[in-house]
């Protein structure tokens, strides 16, 4: 204690110290959901199985806890509603702004506004209101006063723990959370309230009785108990009241709540209707229904009142019996998804709740559930009703199988089957089961809670039968049996009996007053009957039945219970002068209940007696009646004539002949047991009773998984008894703990290896754990049992608590062993004092009962220890369902020794702090260092920081788990009540310093995109920068000098945030001044990490919007996703789940079992609880954004209060290594994030701390970044939340204030903030200038106001400064209006850029803007030439400064190289002072700068294809990097080059460059646009259509419906021809244009298509006006249009300048066809790989043309007669000349297809030849003749020219 710290003592008091009582023993009452449990009749002894069945559906649980449990793992991972009371915190992203009234007007765009002055203003600013003021803006006296307001203000509203805003982890990775099983309940499926309002026929004249029932065609079963009603009138009962002595009121019931395991499409109600019988077959009774209506009542009347006498006659004479007349059926799921909502209710989803929740169900394996669950979830519909028709019943189709055939038919053929409709129709709403039922009866008929006091009709839950095995162990007492009669065959009897009946009842003697009323009654009658009838097909004498006797059997059972059935013939019409009896007796026939003590059940066949039933009848069964004296008179020689199916629903009938057998040889060993014991057919003497227990304990493993489950509560309970009991047997004591153990172990197994059962996140089997939890309690040898009334009494809890002395004993003795081992481990610990209250308490109890308890745990490990083979394997297996075991059952003060040993080595345990906590060291540095001294002092938390440290290292696994239980761990502390206070949270902060270093060395392994290693969704095509990550840092540095690349053992997304968060709570909680210290303490390449990491943390924990707000962890989505993807591939792939799962965890059972959960658990599948947006309500998804925004606020304002600590711990003068730089780096990170009020207002008192304090620093020595933060701050100037912008322009004007005091600073602060408003409106298309402009105006009221600055020109400076701001927002207002024209803006950019001539970095501002824009829509090769104009301005500047060499070639070579041509002055000497302060100040006039400038460009350039542009960037750029001996980079430059060649050399001819349209405008709507004519630049391969489409959508918005019109022609358009209240639009596809000599330099493809100005198109007309004609009047006009720049340009699209038209004649447009063609025939002959479809392509169409304008008719149209027109002879030479080449090509082409062709082309080849020679001889004589003018001897001339010289 001495060693303890004063303020260490009086925690130690709270912490240190155990509880008064840790473990608390608790009995918890069951919750019964019935008014009284169901229970055996009274007054009858039980024997000893149903004894022990009924004590274990009865007793109370027993529940063993830990007191402190709750306080960490538990209170973790059960957090509920403690987000609940969070405050909303405001993001801008969630504000919608108000709606500005935009609408585009062309006639503005085109209002030529060029400006060349920032000082024109077209909106007063002082007619504006301004915002309301910072109030403490200059109200400091100190920087220290303005820290500590900052300080107390960022203190306030703080939420308390971290971690309760942060998602929860995978449970499995958590550090031991111990979960809590859910408490053991009654199975129910998904339940639907099914209310019959309406039976209706069109005739009411007797009463009608209804069952219902559900039915699975696909199991062909049913699978529900039957529901019976009516919906008679008074009248109609009162025609049965001879018959109905009482009617209870359960019997009234109207409603019915249905329960489905396994939902399905093939589910059935079949709702079937009898009738009194009366004489006639079926088909005679429904006559009057198909024919008669009740509305007919004059026609029908006598009918109807004659009909309505006979049917009383037949009430009052045969009202007890029944016969079948009419059914229906209801598909289930057909009716609910006819409104089915597949989205819970609001309020289900804020409470938690689902309908699945209750429903832990494992399913079968098989195909029929591989659709099933997913499919068809039974809640949330609304209330369906359903009319069905009323179908008549055949008396022949009354069996199930008749049934499931019809249902089948109508199902295949989706309507009614050829059946006989009875007028009429059954109406029934079929609805969710709400959370109460007024008036609802169980199975049994006990009311079910809440009881409602109004006594409404009674609804009843209809029990079902589950069409496949349900696992889960019985809960209540339930001892039920359903009797089917099936067939009765008497068509051999030669009587007359006909109409027969069944009587049933059920018998406890032979005696006729031994019938017992334990039959449930039908509708309208008592609840309880002693005799029921089937119901009557009239004249069959083999009659089908389809009748349910449901009975409710006794608790004991003996050879003299026996169901009696009596038939008879019921004789339906009355004879005359006969008043006997109707029933005329046939015979009995009866079954005994048990078989060799086991309840028969399953189908039997019984004969019928005809006489009177023998003496003692019911001891045998009637097959196996002994010879009776007189001889007993058989029906049919005692042949099998009464077929029947007993089924048993029972909770203490095991109809498992293991179990059974196993039961009853332990219940022999209670004694009182005489020999030989009957099990079955045998009898068991007392020297084979312990060799036939054993077998029966062996033989457990054999009995069936379901019945195992049903009963595993009690075959525990006996297993665990065997192991601690010896027994004497025959006078010898046999020891069966071995066999017992190695039974239990099996069992374990068994239940383990299922896959039909739930595992919870650790990998235990849920029904074990559930065992453990409620039912497990200490075998009690003694087993003194008490009876009163047939309940059994609650034996008293055989266990004991610590109280308060006990515990302050052991918490003192830990305490003191933990300091003397700390302080000296050889001085042993003082014993502790014998605790007098353990003994009492033991001494109390019997010495063997003190031993039974002291032994049971160590007979359990003993077992555990010698076991071997399978079973030690099985054992280790599963040691922690042993564990458990041994746990509950030592004694407490063998527990608390044991649980000290734990204590060293689990470090998730409660009390983990007991042992760590107090011992802290007193050097700061080494706090956070992972020393040796600190793993001796903190041997737990050093061993799990050092296995952290070392997962780092390994694969992604590893990685995790280890980072998970660090997290985990954190978190139960944060979340634990015992260490709320803020002095035991900084203690244990400090306790995990270690951590803090070891997150600072792990930086490179963080993944901060937010993406994880898949990547993430898509960016917004704005949002993307043209910067590569390599250029931008080499033109801005690198932030903090310290990333690397990603290392191949990178945290995912998901385990970096987990890291971070315990880095966070870490610094929230530790001690303030401890890190400041150490802050100050660490070496600067550290301090720089450091903060690098808070950068991280930013991006990690950044607010994703509301709109997103269920991706409050986004990487939790993806997993879940991705378990729902292998979940539905595991379902509907064809493997099973098993087999899937074990493909992917290789066989680890702990995950295995986890994954296996995932498919049968729905209340546990991620994905179907938390993270599929369907199935969130509104309510939860809102309350998913206040919580991911209250994390994203905390832990911001956890970095700044760091933050705040590091710049309060520099001294002013000695800022080492510019720690107030890189402050500021990480504030400016956090002003890009999306960011709430709350923190925008603490981060900007921050900042602007850091301007009163550092200004002079930062405004020198921090250029770019006070750029950077004149940026963001001006950004959210333009806010639409109140508070943000009040904040921001209070930041803003304190910068010019404090910058005011040098006139350099001012400049360049004036200059920055003109540049960010330029570059934040060029980038942004959301500004809002409504706000920015107010803004402005506080901004100015702040100068007018501020009284210390009016004696200087700080207010007119920044008055001037924001009239030319608000000039720059007014050509913002123009670009928003046409944001969907990227034409127009374009243009616009590039006029706002020109205006800026006097301004070069304003002006490359906007080129960036320009670049960005282009790069968003793909255009590369434009955004290429802004940079490249932008290195252009950059270039010649730096020339100004100094004179080198390759500067002045750079300028040269910007302006005067075609591929990079700039056309326009940048800046000249006369305009622009290099010298002058603030301009030209940004970090890309710099040589560096410029770099990266053109490095971009040449990035761009590839990117669009321009390989060989890339080279002639490269040029410019080398001679700097020969210049600075930058040989890196010039290796990596040559590099680039290299590829850029080969890219050229394989995609030469491949790539696609621009295509390029005329598009003219007229109409005096277009403004300025009329009649103005551009070249519009579009991507390669666009059609016509396309362009046309795009911009007659975009100027039908603008102009509206009917107003523009496409012109579809390329002829010249006439203004008076227009209609002038329209616009119209023409838009040509042009080519590039090249006269002769140019071709000469454009040699390649990429020649062709660079640099171009010159553009044609061609017009087809003739003289007479029509565009088409024949061949010798056919005209063309070559249209040239000159651009005022060449493509490609900064621009897509460049106003045409020059217009020039020329007119082939038709000669010349043949001459031009001829040329055309016979250069395909030499490309497609002379190609370096031979195309051979394409040369006989263009072959074909040479050779073979037979269509008109033919190369043949061309001939004979022009060359066939020499012109009169001497004009054209040379025409007609060019023209045979043509031919002449063409018949040549054509030859060469025809012998190069005759090397190409294949086999089966040789008769194709040879067409060819022979159209070929065809085509040649018919041109011979046109191109031999000549024209002899031309071939005039032109010698002669010359000779007498030489003579006369």
């Amino acid at each position: 204690m001495s060693q303890l710290r004063s303020g260490d003592a009086e925690l130690m008091q709270e912490l240190g110290e155990f509880p008064d009582d840790d473990l608390e023993l608790e009995l918890v009452e069951r919750e019964c959901r019935t008014l009284r449990p169901s229970v055996p009749e009274e007054g009858v002894e039980l024997d000893p199985h149903v004894r022990d069945c009924v004590q274990s559906y009865t007793q109370p649980w027993l529940v063993v806890s830990r007191r402190s449990q709750g306080y960490g793992w538990i209170a973790y991972s059960e957090r509920t509603d403690a987000n609940r009371v969070l405050q909303r915190q405001t993001f801008e992203s969630d504000v919608e702004p108000d709606k500005q009234e935009q609408s585009p007007s062309l006639p503005a765009l085109c209002d030529d506004t060029t400006r060349t002055t920032l000082t024109c203003s077209d909106f007063n600013l002082r007619a504006l209101q301004p915002d309301r003021r910072v109030e403490s803006l200059l109200r400091f006296s100190s920087p220290e006063e303005l820290d500590r307001f900052n300080q107390e203000a960022r203190n306030s509203n703080r939420y308390g723990e971290l971690f309760g805003l942060y998602p929860p982890i995978d449970e499995e990775d958590a550090v031991a959370i111990r979960p809590i099983p859910d408490c053991p309940k009654e199975h129910f499926g998904q339940r639907i309230l099914v209310r019959c309002q309406t039976i209706k026929f069109e005739i009411d004249i007797e009463p009608f009785f209804a069952t219902m029932a559900l039915y699975d065609l696909k199991e062909k079963k049913k699978i529900s108990e039957n529901f019976h009603l009516d919906m008679n009138s008074d009248q109609m009962k009162g025609f049965l009241r001879a018959h109905t002595p009482n009617t209870d009121a359960s019997t009234l019931a109207r409603s019915a709540v249905f329960s489905i395991s396994y939902p399905s499409p093939d589910i059935y109600l079949v709702v079937k209707i009898e009738k009194v019988l009366q004489q006639g077959e079926i088909g005679d009774c429904a006559e009057p229904y198909m024919i008669l209506k009740e509305s007919d009542t004059t026609k029908n009347r006598d009918k109807l009142e004659k009909l309505r006498n006979q049917a009383e006659g037949f009430c009052q004479r045969l009202g007890r019996y029944r016969m079948p007349f009419a059914f229906a059926t209801v598909n289930i799921m057909s009716a609910i998804n006819s409104t089915l909502e597949r989205e819970t209710s609001d309020t289900d989803s804020i409470n938690g709740r689902s309908s699945m929740e209750k429903k832990g169900l494992p399913r079968r394996n098989s195909d029929r559930f591989n659709v099933m669950e997913d499919n068809y979830i039974l809640s949330g519909f609304k209330p369906a009703l359903t009319t069905c028709t009323l179908i008549k019943q055949e008396g022949e189709r009354l069996s199930d199988e008749d049934l499931f055939k019809f249902l089948a038919d109508i199902k295949r053929s989706s309507g009614q089957r050829r059946v006989k409709i009875i007028p009429g129709f059954l109406r029934l709403e079929v609805s969710p089961v709400p959370e109460t039922v007024p008036g609802c009866l169980s199975p049994e008929l006990i009311p079910v809670k809440p009881v409602s006091e109004k006594n409404p009709r009674a609804v009843k839950e209809v029990l079902e039968f589950p069409s496949s095995e349900v696992y889960v162990p019985h809960n209540i007492y339930r001892n039920l049996l359903y009797v089917y009669p099936l067939r009765l065959n008497l068509t051999n009897r030669l009587t007359s009996a006909r109409n027969i009946t069944v009587k049933i009842q059920f018998m406890s003697g032979e005696d006729p007053s031994s019938v017992m009323p334990v039959i449930f009654g039908k509708s309208s009658g008592p609840e309880f009957l002693q005799e029921v009838y089937t119901p009557v097909t009239y004249h069959n004498r083999s009659p089908d039945f389809y009748d349910e006797i449901k009975i409710q059997l006794p608790a004991r059972l003996t050879e003299k219970h026996h169901l009696l059935f009596t038939f008879y013939h019921i004789s339906c019409q009355q004879k005359q002068n006969q008043t006997g009896s109707v029933e005329a007796l046939i015979g009995y026939s009866w079954l005994p209940l048990l078989n060799n003590d086991r309840l028969q059940t399953g189908q039997q066949c019984l004969p019928i007696i005809l006489d009177k039933l023998p003496v003692n009848y019911s001891l045998h069964s009637p097959e196996k009646l002994p010879a009776q004296v007189p001889p007993v008179k058989w029906l049919e020689n005692h042949k099998g004539l009464f077929s029947l199916e007993l089924q048993a629903v029972s909770s203490v009938q095991a109809q498992d002949k293991h179990l059974e057998r196993f039961f009853t040889l332990c219940h022999a060993l209670e004694g009182k047991t005489i020999f030989p014991i009957r099990v079955g057919d045998e009898k068991i003497s007392e020297n084979m009773f312990e060799h036939e227990l054993k077998l029966s304990i062996i033989s457990l493993s054999s009995s069936g998984l379901e019945p195992l489950v049903l009963f595993l509560h009690q075959v525990l309970d006996k297993l665990f008894r065997l192991i601690m009991q010896p027994m004497v047997i025959a006078g010898q004591t046999a020891n069966l703990a071995q066999i017992a153990f190695e039974s239990v172990v099996s069992v374990v197994n068994s239940l383990h290896n299922s896959q039909e059962l739930a595992k919870d996140h650790q990998g235990r089997n849920c029904l074990l754990a559930t065992y453990l939890y409620f039912v497990f309690r200490l075998p009690d040898t003694q087993h003194e049992i008490h009876t009163t009334g047939g309940l059994m009494a609650h034996p008293e809890s055989r266990y004991s608590t610590l109280t308060r002395a006990t515990a302050t004993t052991v918490g003192f003795m830990l305490l003191q062993s933990r300091i003397r081992s700390s302080s000296n481990p050889d001085i042993p610990a003082p014993q502790s004092p014998e605790d007098a209250e353990v003994n009492n308490i033991l001494g109390k109890v019997k010495i063997h009962r003190c031993n039974i308890k002291l032994l049971f745990h160590e007979e359990l490990a003993l077992q555990m220890v010698v076991s071997t083979g399978v079973c030690r394997e099985n054992v280790y297996k599963y040691a922690w369902f042993f564990f458990e075991v041994l746990v509950r059952c030592v004694n407490m003060s063998t527990l608390i020794s044991m649980r000290l040993e734990f204590l060293r080595v689990l470090c998730s345990h409660e009390h983990y702090l007991n042992l760590s906590l107090f011992f802290t060291v007193s050097n700061t540095h080494t706090m956070f260092d992972l020393s040796q001294d600190f793993k001796q002092r903190h041997y737990l938390t050093g061993l799990l920081l050092t296995e952290l440290s070392t997962a780092l290292d390994m694969e992604g696994r590893v990685q995790q788990k280890a980072i998970n239980a660090t997290y985990s761990l954190l978190c139960a502390h944060d979340l634990d009540q015992r260490c709320s206070r803020p002095e035991v949270k900084a203690k244990i902060a400090a306790l995990y310093l270690p951590l803090v270093g070891i997150i600072i060395d792990s930086i490179n392994y963080l993944d901060f995109t937010g993406k994880g290693k898949s990547g993430g969704p898509e960016e917004d095509p704005d949002s993307i920068t043209p910067i590569n990550q390599s250029v931008a840092l080499a033109i801005a540095g690198n932030p903090f000098n310290t990333l690397t690349g990603k290392t191949s053992n990178m945290l995912t997304a998901e385990t970096s945030r987990n890291l971070l968060m315990c880095f966070l709570w870490i610094i929230k909680n530790a001690d303030q001044n401890l890190i400041q210290r150490w802050t100050v303490d660490i070496p600067s390449s550290q301090l720089s990490r450091l903060l690098e990491l808070l950068t991280i943390c930013i991006s990690c924990f950044e607010y994703r919007g509301k709109q997103s707000s269920d991706k409050v962890s986004t990487q939790a989505l993806q997993k879940s996703q991705q378990a729902k993807a292998r979940l539905e591939e595991a379902l509907l792939g064809g493997i099973g789940a098993r087999g899937q799962m074990m493909k992917r965890v290789g066989g680890n059972d702990r995950t295995l079992g986890q994954r296996e959960n995932l498919r049968w658990r729905k209340d546990l599948t991620q994905w179907r609880q938390t993270n599929d947006r369907q199935d969130k309500s509104k309510a939860e998804l809102d309350q998913e954004a206040i919580i991911s925004g209250n994390l994203a606020t905390e832990t911001n304002i956890i970095v700044l209060d760091l933050l705040e600590m590091i710049v309060q711990a520099v001294p002013l003068a000695d800022c080492k290594d510019n720690v107030v730089g890189g402050v500021l780096k990480v504030l400016l990170h956090s002003l890009t994030c999306n960011q709430s009020t709350t923190f925008l207002s603490h981060c900007f008192s921050t900042l602007r701390a850091l301007i009163v304090k550092f200004g002079d620093l930062l405004f020198e020595e921090e250029a770019e970044q006070c750029a950077d933060l004149c940026q963001k701050v001006l950004h959210y100037c333009s806010s639409c939340v109140d508070s943000n912008r009040s904040q921001a322009c209070a930041t803003l004007y304190l910068i010019m204030r404090y910058s005011y005091s040098s006139a350099s600073n001012f400049s360049r602060v004036k200059m920055q903030v003109t540049m960010s408003l330029a570059s934040l409106v060029g980038k942004s298309s959301d500004i809002h200038e409504e706000y920015l402009r107010r803004s402005f105006r506080t901004i100015l009221a702040y100068a007018e106001e501020d009284t210390e600055m009016q004696s200087t020109q700080l207010p007119s400076q920044v008055d001037e400064l924001l009239r030319n701001l608000n000039s720059i927002l007014s050509d913002t207002v123009k670009m928003k209006e046409f944001q969907k024209d990227p034409e127009m803006l374009m243009d616009l950019m590039y006029r706002i850029a020109k205006g800026y001539q006097t301004s070069p970095d304003l002006r490359l501002t906007w080129l960036q803007n320009m670049a960005e824009k282009h790069n968003g829509r793909k255009c590369f090769t434009e955004s290429a030439m802004c940079l490249v104009h932008a290195a252009a301005l950059v270039a010649e500047y730096l020339s100004m400064l100094e004179d080198h060499k390759y500067l002045r070639e750079l300028c040269l070579g910007c302006s005067s190289n075609p591929h990079t041509r700039f056309g326009e002055s940048a800046v000249s000497d006369d305009i622009l002072s290099p010298d002058e302060d603030g301009v030209c100040s940004g970090r890309y006039f710099t040589e560096n700068g410029l770099v990266g400038l053109l490095e971009q460009a040449a990035e761009l350039f590839s990117n669009g294809g321009l390989y060989e542009a890339v080279n002639e960037v490269y040029k410019v750029i080398v001679p700097i990097l020969e210049a600075h001996r930058d040989f890196r980079k010039l290796a990596s430059t040559h590099d680039k080059l290299q590829r850029a060649f080969e890219n050229i050399i394989q995609k030469g001819h491949k790539r696609m460059f621009g295509t390029y349209f005329r598009v003219g405008f007229y109409g005096c709507k277009f403004g300025d646009l009329d009649e103005q004519e551009f070249i519009y630049k579009e991507p390669g391969i666009t059609h016509l259509p396309e362009i046309s489409h795009r911009l007659e959508n975009f100027y039908s918005q603008c102009f509206g419906d009917g107003v523009l019109e496409m012109i579809k022609d390329s002829t010249p358009v006439d203004r008076k021809k227009l209609n002038p209240n329209k616009v119209y639009i023409q838009i040509t596809y042009v080519e590039p244009y090249f006269d002769d000599y140019e071709m000469k330099d454009r040699l390649t493809n990429f020649e062709k298509n660079f640099n171009l100005r010159r553009f044609m198109y061609t017009t087809p007309f003739t003289k007479s006006g029509r565009p088409r004609g024949e061949l010798n009047e056919q005209y063309k006009r070559k249209t040239i249009l000159t651009t005022m720049h060449a493509f490609p340009y900064i621009k897509t699209r460049i106003n045409v300048i020059q217009k020039e038209e020329f007119d082939l004649t038709p000669i010349e447009v043949a001459i031009e066809d001829m040329q055309k063609k016979t250069r395909e025939l030499a490309e497609a002959t002379h190609r370096e790989k031979p195309d051979a479809v394409m040369l006989q392509m263009v072959l074909q169409g040479s050779v073979t043309a037979t269509v008109n304008q033919g190369p043949l008719e061309v001939a004979q149209v022009f060359l066939n007669e020499i012109p009169a027109d001497p004009k054209l002879f040379r025409h007609h030479n060019k023209l045979r000349l043509c031919f002449k080449e063409f018949i040549l090509r054509c030859g060469e082409a025809v012998e190069k297809n005759k090397q190409l062709i294949t086999p089966d082309q040789k008769e194709y080849q040879q067409e060819m030849k022979k159209n070929y020679n065809k085509l040649r001889e018919n041109l011979r004589p046109m191109l031999e003749r000549k024209i002899p003018e031309l071939y005039k001897p032109i010698i002669k001339p010359r000779i007498e020219n030489r003579y006369t010289h």
